[in-house]
C-alpha cells in the first residue's frame, strides 16, 4: 500500500514540481525518527495501511506532545491517534500541536483524520456501560475512514433490541461485538451475521465476571464458528483488526 501524500509526492519529482533534494529532505524521517525516549514510525502507514498510534498511559504530556508533533509532521499524511488518554495531557497536548479533536469518552484524541472510505462496519455495544470501549473502537475506525453504524444496548437481556437490527448486521462488512457480563452478545450476532465478527470483552458486571475473564472465555468458547476475539477491553485493537479487513476489500474493489 503507497500512502496518497507519498503517491503525490513522487508524481511531483516526475513531473518536475518537487526536486529530488526536496523530496529527500520530506522523507528523511522514513523508516523513523529517533526522539531519544522513542522511536517514531513513519514507515507503518506503507507496511499495515494505517498508522502508529500513541498510547498515552505511562508517558508524561511532553512526551505525548512531542511524539504527536513528530508524527502530524511527519512525511506520511494519515491520521494521528493518541489513545487512552486524560484531558488533562490532551489539553497539553493540543496546546503544542492545535488542531486535533478529543473524544471524551472514547479518551482518544485525533488529529488528520481520513475521509470517508468505501466499505461498512458496525459497532454493536452490549450495555450503556460497555460505551467507552465501543466508542474507542468506533473513534478509531471513523479516523481512518470508516466510521461505523452503532447499535447502543443492544445486548442479549433484551434480544428484541438486536433482532430489530438485523437489517443493519446482514449489511455489513465487518461487525465489531463490545459486551460484558457473560459476553454472549458475540455469540447472538454471530449467528445472525454473515460479516467478520471481532469481539470485545469488557471488564464491565459483577462478581463472577472476573473483571472481564468470564466474556472473554465465553467469546473464545462460542458456539457460532469464526468469531475472532480480542483482548479484555481493547476497542483501539478492534478497530485494527477491522480496518485490516475493510482495506483488504477496499483493494480488492479497486
Amino acid at each position: 500500500m503507497i500512502d496518497p501524500s507519498l503517491r503525490a509526492l513522487l508524481e511531483d519529482v516526475a513531473g518536475g514540481g518537487t526536486s529530488p533534494a526536496a523530496a529527500l529532505e520530506r522523507l528523511r524521517t522514513l523508516p523513523f525518527a529517533d526522539l531519544g525516549f522513542a522511536r517514531v514510525d513513519h514507515h507503518r502507514p506503507l507496511r499495515q495501511g494505517f498508522p502508529e498510534a500513541v498510547y498515552a498511559p505511562g508517558k508524561t504530556p511532553a512526551q505525548c506532545a512531542a511524539i504527536v508533533a513528530e508524527l502530524v509532521g511527519g512525511p506520511m499524511a494519515g491520521p494521528v491517534l493518541l489513545t487512552r488518554v486524560d484531558e488533562a495531557t490532551v489539553t497539553t497536548v493540543l496546546t503544542v500541536v492545535p488542531g486535533g479533536h478529543y473524544d471524551p469518552v472514547a479518551c482518544l484524541g485525533v488529529w488528520n483524520p481520513l475521509p470517508r472510505r468505501t466499505g461498512s462496519a458496525v459497532v454493536a455495544c452490549a450495555g450503556t456501560a460497555d460505551l467507552p470501549v465501543a466508542e474507542e473502537a468506533s473513534a478509531t475506525l471513523t479516523a481512518l475512514g470508516w466510521p461505523p453504524v452503532r447499535l447502543t444496548d443492544v445486548g442479549v437481556a433484551g434480544i428484541h433490541r438486536l433482532l430489530a437490527e438485523e437489517s443493519v448486521l446482514e449489511a455489513a462488512d465487518v461487525i465489531l461485538v463490545v459486551a460484558g457480563m457473560e459476553g454472549a452478545l458475540a455469540s447472538a450476532v454471530g449467528g445472525l451475521a454473515a460479516a467478520p465478527i471481532v469481539a470485545v470483552p469488557t471488564s464491565t458486571g459483577y462478581g463472577s465476571s472476573l473483571e472481564g475473564v468470564t466474556a472473554l472465555l465465553a467469546m473464545l468458547a462460542s458456539c457460532a464458528p469464526g468469531v475472532a476475539v480480542m483482548g479484555i477491553d481493547n476497542g483501539y485493537g478492534a478497530a485494527c483488526a477491522a480496518a485490516r479487513i475493510l482495506g483488504a476489500l477496499e483493494r480488492a474493489r479497486q
